[in-house]
């Protein structure tokens, strides 16, 4: 790009942010040295890479989306938190919202994430283990007693039974009074993720983009500001996957989606906005800088060029980042503080709008309250003592950044190619389901586990304290341990709420919402009444799975 078109994109950024709100803050040096907000190449110089960077807050946003950067608004510090049952997992948000979290990330046990009430066979020895018990409304209610939903952003990492989720919660949003129109938050609902990678999947695929679809239409006319689809490629990267990988599956499935919501009729400039997006921080810094904002600018350019959405809004990638918990180790894990403090500096670096820090004990065990609080405070460190917040896409004009930018976007657009070949009509949605179908996915991200682990096991990767190092001075650490007696309590309240119900309006509402299944109308309003009667968690699933069956698996050697 020439000197003068540089030029001109300088002023478009400047008038942008000298419009902007801007945080009341010291924007210094240590040493008390001021800097400017965002930095380009020096007046006058020609650099052909702004063609594809530009400015921060400007199309294809490479550089974030904001003008600002952090001057404007800081990433959320949103810590994922859930266990035993919900008076419990109640006072830890309390603790979190109070120690300088701006929003809330509800983690569920097995059984609720599976759609299974805590009393079934199935549920035994898992309840609250690795989140919350919730059961039906009361219990939702219970997890958000004396904390405003109208007031809090509140995420939800739930996908196979996220409606029945989603209405329990509107349900306790409308218990407390609260306005539900006003409601602002993100319910995950990434059910391909589900297919490819983590495996908590409740029917079929069609019968699970119908629930989607159905949420994204009443969400766009009912809470405009909530976010019912969080896409994810934490899971993915989880199960092994290659950061390129990560970030293609992922994107392709919210390409997916997008096509889901065009298919229904809804207007792209409209919805696109309400959908957003979860992802991995690795511990390779620089490749996961490059990979989120690879993301930004392959997201805008597809949602405007393919998929026709107008307005930047619509072409805004906006994600959700948790540091790695695959990188942390069970030996000498105090040196996971220094894995999760370099992970979320990535993410931030990155661009990141809302950050988890995992725990230094979470390869152990759920967090105990002072592993917590150093993973809140890690966020708080690198907000309010590094300098981080100064300027927008510090590293923006790395050459060794832009071109891994480049490279990890080239790897992606490579793999969109493959999927759209898999698809027999030309969609993107199609070839998604294909490769599931095919166990397409499952192997590629086997592959790439494979070969990483052979590199470990070769020695050429190092893992401190695991397979270098690992001599250590330190101890045990003392564990959260969620005691039986949470299940025991859990099923004994369960059994007195179904005791103390109306079970004829119970077996009504739950018949409304099979003849609603068998229909074409939407399910929102069906479940919602059903949740109203107290029908549980697992009731609603029961009779969904009665009617639209189970998924199985296809067989890949």
């Amino acid at each position: 790009m020439d000197a003068e078109r540089i030029a001109a994109g300088r002023s478009r950024w400047q008038q942008r942010y000298d419009a902007a709100r801007k945080r009341e803050a010291d924007f210094t040096t240590l040493s008390g040295t001021e800097i400017e907000p965002a930095y380009g190449p020096p007046e006058g110089v020609d650099d052909p890479r702004m063609e594809r960077i530009g400015w921060p807050g400007e199309f294809p946003f490479t550089r974030g989306l904001y003008a600002t950067g952090y001057r404007g608004r800081t990433w959320t510090i949103r810590q994922f938190a859930g266990f035993g049952n919900a008076e419990q997992t109640n006072e830890r948000y309390r603790m979190i919202l109070n120690g300088g979290g701006g929003g809330l990330s509800v983690a569920f046990d097995m059984p609720t994430l599976m759609g299974r009430d805590s009393d079934e066979p199935k549920s035994l020895g898992e309840v609250g283990h690795c989140g919350v018990a919730i059961d039906s409304a009361v219990d939702m209610d219970r997890l958000f007693k004396d904390i405003p939903l109208q007031d809090v952003t509140t995420s939800m990492t739930i996908s196979g039974p996220a409606v029945p989720a989603f209405c329990m919660y509107l349900v306790a949003a409308e218990r407390q009074g609260a306005d539900i129109t006003k409601l602002n938050g993100t319910l995950q609902t990434d059910i391909f993720k589900e297919y490819i990678a983590q495996k908590e999947w409740l029917f079929p695929p069609e019968p699970h983009l119908r629930l989607i679809g159905d949420l994204m239409e009443y969400c766009a006319t009912t809470i405009p500001a909530y976010k019912p689809l969080s896409v994810s490629g934490y899971h993915i990267r989880e199960a092994g996957s290659t950061a390129a990988q990560e970030l293609a599956y992922t994107l392709a499935d919210g390409f997916g989606y997008v096509e889901l919501g065009l298919s229904r009729g809804l207007d792209v400039d409209v919805f696109a906005p309400g959908l957003s997006f979860f992802f991995d921080s690795h511990l390779d810094f620089f490749e996961e800088i490059a990979k989120f904002r690879a993301a930004r600018r392959i997201w805008a350019r597809w949602l405007r060029d393919v998929y026709g959405a107008r307005t930047e809004k619509a072409q805004w990638l906006r994600f959700h980042t948790q540091t790695a918990g695959v990188s942390l180790t069970a030996q000498q894990p105090y040196n996971n503080v220094v894995r999760t403090a370099v992970e979320a500096l990535a993410a931030i670096l990155g661009g990141t709008n809302s950050l988890h820090t995992n725990a230094l004990d979470e390869t152990l065990a759920l967090p105990s309250e002072e592993s917590a609080e150093i993973a809140l405070r890690t966020q708080s460190v690198l907000m309010e003592e590094v300098g981080v917040t100064n300027v927008a896409d510090p590293l923006g004009g790395s050459w060794y950044v832009e071109a891994l930018t480049d490279q990890i976007e080239a790897e992606a657009e490579q793999i969109f190619a493959r999927i759209k070949e898999m698809s027999p009509d030309g969609t993107m949605t199609a070839g998604i389901l294909r490769g599931i179908e095919d166990g397409w996915f499952m192997a590629e991200i086997a592959d790439a586990a494979f070969e990483y682990q052979q590199k470990l096991e070769k020695g050429e990767k190092k893992i401190v304290g695991v397979n270098t190092l690992t001599d250590t001075v330190s101890g045990e650490l003392e564990i959260l341990r969620v005691s039986h007696e949470v299940e025991v309590e859990q099923c004994r309240v369960l059994a007195e709420r179904k005791a103390h119900r109306d079970e004829d309006q119970v077996r009504r509402t739950l018949s409304a919402l099979v003849e609603a299944a068998r229909g074409t109308g939407n399910l929102i309003e069906p479940m919602l009444e059903a949740v109203r009667a107290e029908a549980t968690m697992g009731e609603i699933c029961h009779v969904l799975r009665e009617e639209w069956g189970e998924y199985r698996e296809p067989a890949r050697f």
